[in-house]
């Protein structure tokens, strides 16, 4: 058994202990007390808490790095993304692979020990295994003129099942309400309740273009669904926010994950809030695609659950969630560092389904991380959002 000690414990299960102590054993915390014993190893000037949850990331995408510069208009950045990404069809290339890697070993540096990740291509399942990164991968699905969704989520069902591995759970997930048709958003829900134990993802209410769209079926989503030979006359626009659009396909309840939420209104909040829905918020992504910044004190006021996510390194500049800590402190200076740190820890893992991560408690997996914090601070959650880099964070093991 190995026991430390340190200026501050936080175990995300109740009160900052300071100078307290956690032990450890075969990977769990046995212990978690507000003295030291003798045995314990002093770590110092620094805050133990639980490992970061990154909730949403695409990691397969991190190649992206630096080429798609901010815009003020989302569908420019879609547009600029489709075509890089024709440059690379190959999603084994050892350019995507190794960006991958590097992105996985950036997040793990600045204390990330969970993320939940996106991809089209499953090509980072055996990279987050390797890393022993613990993961619960998303495996996306677009086609908004499916006409055999049924086929589509079966062959992604034997996708999925062929990229788990132990830590790295692998589910399907729509993509967007402009991206995926009816049909397809039916055969995914019935997947996943064929699967009690997973969870799923879907991208809704990042963009005003997406409003425009379900609510009318025009705009910029349109034209591009035309353009690229995929519209069909079989949509009817619902006439409702995306919100009520996939609560009326009966899409929404708390496995799933509404992912940005930039343009939820009081009544999209009530509804996520009445199925027990976590809303992952990704603020510095957003605004880097021309979205805006997320109403985040809202979704506090309306006692929706959240986490964090940093998005694709084509919309933000690091995996370092600390840094998403820190711009959710300057959209959200009511809200307190206590909620935010809960939800890039507690509430990210529950959401991911992975209960035994995100608290210090005993019989809990010890993905445990130090950060330094100077001798003058006194309120050690407040500095904890301020921005965190990573030569300020260690693993405790």
């Amino acid at each position: 058994m190995k026991a430390y000690t340190a200026e501050w414990v936080l175990p995300m299960a109740g009160e900052p202990l300071h100078r307290g102590s956690i032990s450890i054993e075969n990977g769990r915390i046995v212990s978690v007390d507000e003295d030291a014993g003798a045995s314990a190893r002093d770590l110092g000037h620094v805050a133990i808490m639980p490992a970061l949850v990154n909730a949403h990331t695409h990691l397969e995408l991190s190649y992206l790095h630096g080429r798609v510069a901010r815009t003020e208009a989302f569908l420019d950045w879609i547009r600029t993304i489709m075509a890089t990404r024709r440059h690379y069809p190959d999603a084994a290339d050892p350019r995507i692979i190794e960006a991958a890697r590097s992105a996985i070993a950036g997040a793990r540096a600045s204390g990330t020990g969970l993320v939940g990740d996106i991809s089209n291509t499953l090509v980072t399942a055996p990279l987050l295994r390797e890393a022993s990164m613990p993961a619960h991968l998303f495996y996306e699905l677009l086609k908004f003129n499916a006409t055999d969704p049924e086929a589509l989520a079966r062959e992604g069902r034997a996708r999925a099942d062929a990229a788990v591995a132990p830590d790295v759970r692998v589910s399907l997930a729509p993509h967007a309400p402009y991206s995926v048709s009816p049909g397809l958003f039916a055969a995914i829900r019935a997947d996943l309740d064929a699967h009690p134990g997973e969870v799923t993802s879907v991208h809704l209410g990042e963009s005003p273009e997406e409003l425009e769209f379900v609510k009318r079926g025009t705009g910029p989503w349109r034209t591009l669904l035309e353009e690229l030979g995929v519209w069909t006359d079989d949509w009817k626009p619902p006439g409702t926010s995306p919100v009520e659009y996939l609560e009326q396909l009966g899409f929404l309840d708390r496995r799933v994950l509404a992912v940005h939420g930039v343009q939820f209104d009081g009544d999209d909040l009530r509804r996520l809030r009445s199925r027990g829905m976590t809303i992952v918020s990704c603020p510095r992504s957003n605004q880097h695609v021309g979205v805006g910044a997320p109403p985040l004190e809202a979704f506090y006021a309306m006692d929706v659950n959240v986490a964090f996510g940093t998005d694709s390194l084509a919309s933000a500049p690091d995996v370092n969630l600390f840094s998403e800590l820190a711009e959710a402190r300057r959209l959200a200076p009511r809200v307190s560092a206590r909620a935010l740190l809960d939800s890039a820890t507690r509430q990210g893992a529950v959401a991911l389904g992975f209960e035994e991560f995100g608290t210090i408690e005993v019989g809990k997996r010890a993905q445990v991380i130090a950060v330094h914090v100077p001798a003058d601070v006194d309120d050690v959650e407040e500095y904890l959002v301020s921005g965190i880099t990573p030569p300020d964070v260690s693993w405790v093991s």
